[in-house]
């Protein structure tokens, strides 16, 4: 498994895990120090408040913070309270509480590609008003298994308007520029 990167927004430094929740950290620019902004205050993997990622490294962007959390919940948060503004399994699930499902998430311009556990290429527009699905193509077949379903958890790789993605069994290369 992949494990969420802490992720620096301004001086505040954010945290997030699978069974503890989140942390987000104001950090001291005169000294080596930190105090906690807001924390998760309940350990619980399936009934959440803020973001407890598993895989999926959140985007934080603009005072907000967008990410999967533990059963597949793409949600986004106010970086500066831990306040939840949306959530939707549009991106993972279509629809379904689902344990470790998940979506790596890489901006782009002024949309994000999310690439799925199911091996799907999504862009969306990720905003405080919500999840805005522009396109979806079906890329890879997942070829690993866990908790009982087919999953494809390897991150992308993007580099000259090309996506890299892999499975066991293959790696393949997408040409992501635009159509003339």
């Amino acid at each position: 498994m992949s494990i969420a990167t802490p992720r620096r927004l301004g001086d505040s430094l954010f945290f997030t895990c699978f069974y503890n929740g989140s942390l987000m950290m104001r950090l001291d620019s005169a000294k080596p120090a930190a105090t906690s902004l807001w924390h998760t205050e309940k350990a619980s993997e399936k009934d959440t408040t803020h973001l407890n990622a598993v895989m999926c490294t959140p985007f934080l962007e603009d005072g907000h913070i967008y990410g999967v959390c533990s059963y597949g919940q793409l949600r986004c948060l106010k970086a500066e309270t831990g306040e939840r503004i949306w959530e939707t399994f549009q991106a993972t699930t279509a629809g379904e509480p689902v344990r470790w499902a998940n979506a790596f998430i890489v901006k782009n311009s002024n949309c994000f590609f999310l690439f799925n556990e199911k091996g799907d290429l999504i862009i969306a527009k990720l905003t405080p008003q919500g999840y805005e699905e522009i396109s979806r193509a079906h890329l890879l077949e997942p070829t690993n298994t866990a908790a009982g379903r087919d999953v494809l958890w390897s991150h992308p790789a993007f580099a000259n308007r090309h996506m890299y993605a892999r499975n066991d069994k293959e790696l393949i290369c997408v040409d992501l520029a635009l159509s003339k």
